[in-house]
């Protein structure tokens, strides 16, 4: 018997998600600490802000996912825009980590009958799969961000997080045997 689609979407989900997670972590790990706080233009995030952010939003809305709203009465989303003094890449990491660790555990917990499920955003009704697909979208955006910026600011000491320019022959080569 094969798999079913719902449990076929759930592990690739959890799959990509994990991998725009390790982009944006193998990104952030190349920069210095100052570099988290600088900004590119006064309507620019910082990384910190990014960090701050994404890690609010995933905490908030993957807190008791099937049960409450996904805006948390107790979430200040604006607070997650602003550099707060003495931040340190420890406590932004540490408010990452803790949001990554809400999605995956939630993420873990689901299965193949809560999908067609009604869950709230600021009370607005999804099905668990496009408050899924939401996520993935936003996570993809920040992680974009994520990555351009500390980019940037490791210049010329930047380890690309892909096929590096002008090997895709060779990368072609050792994936495909050709």
């Amino acid at each position: 018997m094969s798999e079913s689609v719902a449990n076929l979407y759930l592990k690739d989900v959890d799959e990509q998600l994990r991998k725009l997670k390790e982009l944006a972590d193998r990104a952030v790990a190349q920069v210095r600490d100052e570099d988290l706080t600088a900004v590119l233009d006064p309507e620019s995030n910082s990384l910190a802000v990014l960090l701050q952010h994404v890690g609010g939003n995933l905490r908030s809305r993957w807190t008791d996912f099937l049960t409450t709203d996904g805006e948390k009465p107790g979430r200040d989303r604006d607070s997650e825009f602003e550099q707060g003094e003495g931040t340190t890449r420890q406590a932004l990491l540490a408010r990452w980590e803790e949001g990554w660790a809400c999605l995956f555990a939630s993420l873990a917990e689901l299965k193949e009958e809560d999908l067609p499920r009604t869950v709230l955003i600021r009370a607005e009704p999804h099905s668990v799969v496009k408050a899924i697909d939401r996520t993935m979208t936003h996570m993809a955006y920040h992680v974009g961000q994520i990555v351009f910026l500390a980019k940037h600011f490791a210049s010329e000491s930047w380890k690309t997080l892909s096929v590096p320019r002008g090997g895709t022959k060779e990368y072609n080569r050792e994936k495909m045997g050709r």
